[in-house]
């Protein structure tokens, strides 16, 4: 249907600019406490978010509880945010319950100037680990030839798309610890499990239901 991709969670406004100047996009009237949360399948928010473009077009907006929240669907939608309006794109949003575990800080749940700190940091860092150079081209090019045998190894059955996050989670191994896993490793399939579980985790409403009793 051409829509690529469902930018969740873009831009958050608190509950203190329900009576400001910012004029959101149209969406579905919400409910009292629950906002627009019915409307979304919790196991497949993807289709109820498309659903809900149809209507309200590619650009509209959910309250997820007391949080507002503006979708944008589609590819070109999307591709024009990150592109020509990268400031105003580049946070992310704030999940109460990291915020409660972490306190804002950290790697992969700080928000803001910490933030963008950190990444900076990062990236730098994984240059010097090698990112972007020759040297872990080569590593790249061997994992990938390891995929290539896995993907034979099914002789052209049906497998889980899933799979497919062995060979970038292992170059990211690669990095980190300088040396890869073997796809069937016990260890390495509870990180990916893990991994998988946390990724269901950020992306379900639920995270947010903690801020109703804050708001």
């Amino acid at each position: 249907q051409g829509v690529l991709s469902v930018l969740l969670a873009v831009v958050y406004f608190s509950t203190g600019y329900k009576n400001s100047a910012f004029k959101l996009p149209p969406g579905p009237t919400p409910l009292p406490i629950i906002g627009n949360l019915h409307l979304v399948d919790l196991r497949r928010q993807d289709k109820s978010l498309m659903k809900l473009a149809e209507k309200y077009g590619p650009i509209f907006t959910l309250h997820f509880g007391f949080q507002k929240v503006v979708v944008l669907t589609g590819y070109e939608v999307v591709r024009e945010a990150l592109v020509n309006y990268t400031e105003e794109f580049v946070d992310r949003p704030s999940i109460p319950i990291f915020d409660q575990i972490q306190n804002k800080n950290g790697l992969f749940f700080s928000i803001g100037e910490l933030w963008r700190t950190t990444r900076r940091f990062t990236v730098s860092s994984m240059r010097n680990l090698g990112m972007g150079k020759q040297m872990i081209e080569g590593r790249i090019f061997e994992e990938l030839h390891f995929l290539i045998e896995m993907i034979k190894s099914f002789k052209g059955e049906p497998f889980s798309l899933p799979s497919f996050n062995c060979a970038p989670i292992n170059v990211t191994f690669i990095m980190l610890f300088g040396d890869r896993f073997d796809y069937k490793d016990p260890t390495f399939l509870t990180l990916l499990r893990l991994i998988d579980e946390i990724m269901i985790l950020l992306g379900s409403p639920n995270l947010n239901v903690s801020k109703l009793s804050h708001t």
